[in-house]
């Protein structure tokens, strides 16, 4: 059996390793010409940056060009003004590299480029003028000219050459992404029994993470060369629409159990009309809109009308028929917004106008706590390598310095990023044998610039293979990086033996501070993460209940949908977790956006029924804090009655569009905490 790493090379990734080749040989060229003093790290940097989608490699590198810079400034700025006092100078170099690092994590965008690299460029920088500093401006001033050749090179090839455009790509997932929530959606609508618990958490944690992943692929699409980034405003739009599905679907189908065996027969054969209508092929048109035209109006005639004998049966009804037109709502906004992307107009009707306006902020979930955290355990690695360094008097120890802020850097986005570091220096280990034979045997014998491209270009274009594949990546770039850093020793003159072991040992050194950091300080199991993302959600919905002002649903919701699509990985890394079994992190989505409609509506009306409301918001809101605060358990018993009060006073109130919105996320938030 052929394994993955084994498998052909596929035309797709011998292009990408030829181009990087080439985008790294443009910028080793480059480098040579300007007689730069490190010509091997504008190589390295092409390689870096170097990417599949050249929309993605062209928007990270924008921010990249930034924090490159950015870094150079800090190191212009902290090196001469510390010049006299080794130890101050390598504690503010490391501050600085905690500080963005702590900056980089709370923005899931490519912005987040922009700070990470501003952090570990004043440690390339800035680690090895600690010894010099008189040289700080030649020397940062040349590591930007390189670093930015590399970063141009790389993204001229990958922008001009064959280029592979983000838009298809996301296109594809796009269209995926819509296709399984319509078949969700039609499962759900004609389902006859109770969906398997697992198998169905599972498709919703599916369809969270593909749409927080649609999200991130497009904020490269500005970027991109392809005729869809001037859909932009579209595509946000659509994916702004999709995400509302996942909690809507899943309000469908607890309303459909609820009511199981007592759905009046008109209303069954209205889900069978819709089941029809959203599994059919059309896409936008006068038939589409007359169709949705006919099913609102039918809702509308099946929907009861709120009474002062409502009771708990009409309100689910009730809160059925509204999630039923706001399904028709979302898919046709869906289809029309997909035939205009496909149709490529340049102006939208009028009635989806507003959907691409209608942006929220914040959508990502964002952890400030392990973000300190991680720029902490920065800080105490790069502080504990240095001390070392000081201490020893080591010629290679701001080789060791610069390897710890870079990897602490790296991969602190993960949970744990151990695993990560320790793969990287594992295969760097395995590059001594390679790094070897091409600085003390190989290149020693090549006098001009095409030999050394004819002896490069073996190991590299199949490493560059490798480094096309997500499964293979990280063990391909470790091997890749650890022969480029031991080439950079002929920038120096330095390729001897004693010099090639002694830059080897100060990788592996740093690399090693970094893991055994990590690992101490840093690292924190999936089970760990998950309750942390499931307590932030619980926070937020105690938050909502105790809003005083208007609430941004926009940005909750899709701070939730993120939370789901991250819980999915976790949740499956944890294994059997009687607390985690529990939690279902959709549900909780459904409660925050049934609390926020009871806000809304409790200002409005004003009437007798808002006292009782806001009661039961307290109550439920001091639940949600007990959860957030490890306090686990049901809801209190005492809420139930308090619910029946409230929706006693509300179907007493004057007829109006705010009391049913108000008896509709009642009957909502009550089968989301009492199914």
């Amino acid at each position: 059996m052929r394994t993955p790493a084994l498998k052909l090379v596929s035309l797709n990734e011998a292009l990408f390793s030829v181009k990087a080749f080439a985008a790294a040989m443009a910028a080793l060229y480059i480098a040579f010409s300007m007689g730069l003093p490190r010509p091997f790290w504008a190589m390295a940097t092409a390689y870096i940056v170097s990417g599949p989608l050249s929309g993605a490699v062209r928007s990270k590198a924008v921010f990249r060009v930034a924090g490159t810079a950015l870094g150079c400034a800090g190191a212009i700025a902290l090196v001469p003004a510390l010049a006299d006092s080794p130890e101050l100078l390598t504690l503010a170099l490391g501050l600085w590299v905690a500080v963005c690092l702590f900056i980089s994590l709370l923005d899931r965008t490519p912005r987040s480029y922009l700070f990470m690299l501003a952090g570990y460029t004043i440690g390339l920088i800035g680690f090895p003028a600690v010894t010099d500093p008189s040289t700080i401006f030649d020397t940062g001033l040349a590591r930007v000219e390189e670093i930015l050749i590399g970063i141009l090179c790389a993204t001229v090839v990958h922008s001009v050459v064959f280029p592979q455009s983000v838009g298809p790509a996301l296109l594809g997932r796009l269209d995926a992404t819509l296709r399984d929530a319509e078949r969700w959606t039609r499962e759900a609508l004609s389902r006859e029994t109770a969906p398997e618990g697992a198998a169905n958490a599972q498709e919703r944690q599916k369809l969270a993470r593909d749409i927080t992943e649609l999200r991130v692929m497009a904020t490269h699409l500005p970027y991109d060369t392809s005729e869809v980034r001037w859909m932009t405003r579209a595509v946000r739009a659509m994916q702004d629409r999709m995400a509302y599905l996942l909690p809507l679907t899943a309000g469908i189908e607890d309303r459909l159990d609820a009511l199981r065996g007592q759905l009046p027969a008109e209303v069954s054969a209205l889900l069978a009309d819709l089941d029809r209508w959203v599994g059919s092929e059309s896409a936008g048109g006068d038939d589409e809109e007359g169709a949705a035209d006919r099913l609102r109006a039918e809702i509308a005639r099946l929907s009861p009308a709120v009474g002062a004998d409502t009771g708990w049966k009409e309100a689910t009804l009730l809160n059925l028929l509204t999630r039923l037109r706001s399904l028709v709502d979302i898919h046709q906004d869906c289809r029309d917004l997909r035939a205009h992307i496909r149709d490529g107009k340049s102006s939208l009707p009028e009635r989806l106008d507003p959907l691409t306006r209608r942006r929220s902020r914040d959508v990502f979930h964002l952890d400030a706590g392990m973000a300190l955290w991680s720029g902490f355990a920065a800080l105490l690695g790069i502080a504990v390598v240095c001390a070392f360094w000081i201490g020893t008097g080591w010629s290679s120890g701001s080789a060791a310095a610069m390897m710890t802020a870079v990897f602490c850097c790296f991969f602190a986005s993960l949970d744990d990023p151990a695993p990560g570091i320790r793969l990287f220096l594992v295969f760097t280990l395995l590059s001594v044998p390679l790094a070897a034979f091409y600085l003390l045997v190989v290149l020693p014998s090549f006098d001009s610039f095409p030999m050394l491209v004819l002896g490069l270009a073996p190991t590299f274009l199949a490493l560059g293979v490798f480094v096309a594949r997500p499964a293979t990546m990280g063990k391909a770039m470790a091997l890749l990086m650890g022969v480029v850093g031991s080439l950079s020793l002929l920038d120096l003159g330095t390729g001897d033996f004693a010099s090639f072991l002694n830059s080897t040992v100060a990788q592996v050194v740093g690399i090693a501070t970094a893991l055994l950091v990590t690992q101490l300080c840093r690292s924190v199991g999936a089970a760990w993460s998950a309750r942390r993302l499931l307590r932030a959600g619980w926070s937020e919905i105690a938050a909502m209940t105790a809003a005083r002002s208007g609430i941004p649903v926009g940005s909750f919701e899709s701070r939730m949908l993120d939370r789901v699509g991250l819980l999915s990985s976790r949740l499956a890394l944890a294994g059997p977790q009687q607390d985690l079994a529990a939690a279902d992190a959709v549900n909780d989505l459904r409660v925050g956006l049934n609390v926020a409609e009871l806000q809304r509506a409790r200002r409005a009306l004003g009437g007798p029924a808002a006292p009782h409301v806001a009661r039961l918001l307290g109550a439920v809101g001091q639940h949600f804090r007990g959860l957030s605060r490890r306090r686990l358990g049901t809801p209190p018993v005492e809420v139930l009655p308090m619910m029946d009060a409230a929706l006693s006073n509300l179907s007493a109130e004057p007829r109006s569009a705010e009391r049913d919105r108000a008896v509709i996320a009642l009957a909502g938030l009550r089968r989301a905490l009492f199914p």
